[in-house]
Parts: C-alpha cells; structure tokens; sequence
C-alpha cells in the first residue's frame, strides 16, 4: 500500500477520528429547534460537501428556515467546536501509524469537508495538529468532495505528485475525489457507512478496519 508513496492524505471525519456522530446528533438539535423535516435522501444529498455547500443546501431546501448560509454556519460552528475539542479521538492505531510515517520522512497532510475552525479544534483537541505538512477544507477549494480539488490542493502545498500519494476516506463522495485526483485510496470502516461498504470496497484500492491493518499489514486488496 505504502510502495512508492511519498505522502499520505487524510480525510478527517469517520477515517482519521471518529467523529461522525456529532453531525447526526447537531442536525437532530438543530432540526427539531426549528421544526424541520429532513428529506429521504438527505444524508446522500450530503455526503462529501463542503461546510459552505451544506449549509447552502439546508438553506434551499428547507424554506421556512429564513436564514443566511453564513447564520447557518455561525450555528452550527458554535454547537460543535466545543464537541469536537472535547469529545472527538483519533481511530485505533492511527497515533501510531502517524508517527511511523514521519519516522519514516513520509509527507502528511488532511483534506476535510469541514469547516476548519472545527478541523482544528479535532486536532489541537488531541495534539494532532504536530503531525501535518498541510490542512485544507473544501471551503478552500473550487469545489467539494467528489470532486478532486481539496486532495490536489493538499498534495500542491505538500509539493507531492498526486499519484505518488496515498489517500484515506471513509465515504464514497470522498474515496471518488481522491480517485478523481489521480491517487490511490485505501477505505477506512466505520459505523455510519457500513451500509455502503461493498460500495466503497469497489471505488477504493484498499479497505482497512482501523490502522493497525496498515501497521500490520493485514489490510484488504479491493
């Protein structure tokens, strides 16, 4: 998996940390303060943007919010820093897998959907922040997951090329930005997308549980 790789590029949420269960429990908060029905395809509607383009979304879809993209974002901004300084950890083995990579002089970097006041509170939360070349979100960029730009941006500033990169997501919009950006992707397991796992074996290089598969070298072949 590591052969020729010269940087590793992570996405944050549910594949470097488990946070994915801050969204569902801010968007149950912030449903329900005001009185709002999410459609059936809301988390696939999702999946992948960027902070800015979620917030767009909830703003076009549920009409009787009558707020700006930017009340949104402040919103949803001051529920969950607190959270993710607090109540978010690195998935197992990832600490150690991060230190074997800059033993080893390999380049790392984050390329996020989230915002980044709260991709910083996640790191610094847990003295993350120390291990990385470049952190990027999509809101930095043209365009969100699946489109390319945040992993290209991130291996730019990293003056790495794309294919000689190695990249870890754990929803199918993201395994599609880092395919589309010319890398290898290794797919991270995680309980808010085991439904779609067979889904993400098929787009993705590799399929991991959590990174002692890496350290161990017991990780799938997709």
């Amino acid at each position: 998996m590591l052969t020729g790789k010269k940087a590793v590029i992570f996405d944050m949420d549910g594949s470097l940390v488990d946070s994915m269960w801050i969204w569902p429990e801010v968007d149950r908060i912030y449903m329900d303060k005001y009185h709002l029905t999410a459609p059936d395809t809301f988390h696939r509607d999702i999946e992948g943007m960027s902070y800015v383009e979620t917030a767009q979304y909830f703003v076009d879809t549920f009409t009787t919010l009558n707020q700006t993209v930017e009340d949104v974002m402040q919103e949803w901004r001051d529920m969950t820093v607190e959270l993710y300084a607090t109540k978010v950890f690195p998935k197992a083995g990832a600490v150690e897998f991060l230190d074997l990579m800059k033993q080893n002089g390999i380049r790392l970097g984050i390329a996020t959907s989230n915002d980044r006041e709260i991709a910083e509170a996640a790191l610094n939360g847990r003295g993350l922040t120390k291990y990385f070349d470049s952190v990027r979100t999509s809101s930095e960029v043209a365009a969100g997951k699946p489109a390319p730009d945040v992993y290209l941006k991130v291996a730019d500033d990293m003056n790495v090329d794309p294919k000689n990169c190695l990249v870890f997501e754990d929803v199918i919009n993201g395994i599609l930005a880092g395919k589309n950006a010319g890398m290898e992707v290794c797919a991270v397991a995680d309980d808010f997308t085991k439904a779609d796992e067979a889904e993400k074996k098929a787009a993705a290089d590799y399929f991991i549980r959590d990174f002692f598969d890496v350290l161990k070298n017991t990780y799938e072949r997709c």
